[in-house]
């Protein structure tokens, strides 16, 4: 009983985490459409495009957190010593993408604050 439970509840992280991403990746798509159709010039276009991208980056983060913690319940309830090898590679890998993306959202962000104090 409590083995189903928590694998519905791992099931329905997985479909959240599947659901933020596809949230981010259209309002990124959208946002790009439209910054596209614009009538800035190319660098206030690029510029406005790395803004898009750090947007979408907070999405793709915020997904990998929730996949993080959907593995490690479902790890929890079958603790065989290769799913937790399992886990603990998975973790790494995500924990890896999230520590560089994060960085790189850190940085855009800074650098979009030196744009604006210019302004």
């Amino acid at each position: 009983m409590l083995l189903e439970i928590v694998e519905y509840i791992v099931n329905i992280l997985n479909a959240f985490s599947v659901i933020i991403l596809l949230v981010g990746a259209v309002k990124a798509a959208f946002d790009f459409i439209r910054n596209e159709f614009s009538k800035g010039d190319h660098f206030e276009v690029a510029t406005k495009n790395n803004g898009i991208k750090i947007y979408l980056g907070s999405y793709i983060l915020l997904s990998l957190e929730v996949l993080i913690a959907s593995d490690i319940i479902e790890t929890i309830m079958n603790p065989s010593i290769e799913d937790m090898l399992i886990l603990g590679g998975i973790v790494v890998i995500r924990t890896a993408i999230s520590y560089f993306l994060g960085k790189e959202i850190e940085a855009g962000m800074a650098e979009r604050s030196k744009e604006a104090e210019k302004e």
